[in-house]
């Protein structure tokens, strides 16, 4: 399973053994043991990689194989590849811009994606 965080600096990304399912019912009964709002729903989301990152045939050829269609690659302009994955949303309520989102893929195509998401972070910090 992949965790993508969304927080107000960005985006941060983990590879977890756990199901999507036993990872959201484990948020559900912390919020409901710390009397916390918790809003949660199917959905999608997106975010940008590089075209010239390494590996990142590798990641295409994984997900051609994917036999569920719970994520997409597509250009988004000449220089970024736009990433699209089906999963669930949790946040704190239904508009937030910061939360969680979860998805699972095949092994290979969720090891491709944090390796190659990886790869740009490490980018990003040598460029600044």
């Amino acid at each position: 399973m992949l965790k993508l965080t969304y927080i107000e600096s960005g985006l941060h990304m983990e590879q977890l053994v756990s199901s999507v399912e036993a990872f959201v019912s484990n948020r559900v009964i912390l919020a409901m043991r710390s009397a916390s709002t918790i809003h949660v729903e199917p959905g999608c989301a997106s975010f940008l990689l590089p075209i010239d990152t390494p590996d990142l045939s590798l990641l295409k050829n994984a997900i051609r194989r994917e036999h569920r269609k719970t994520i997409s690659l597509g250009i988004v302009e000449a220089d970024y590849v736009e990433v699209s994955v089906k999963g669930v949303w949790l946040a704190a309520s239904p508009n937030a811009e910061e939360g969680i989102f979860v998805s699972a893929f095949s092994d290979r195509v969720e090891s491709y994606l944090h390796r190659v998401w990886q790869m740009t972070q490490e980018q990003v910090s040598y460029s600044l």
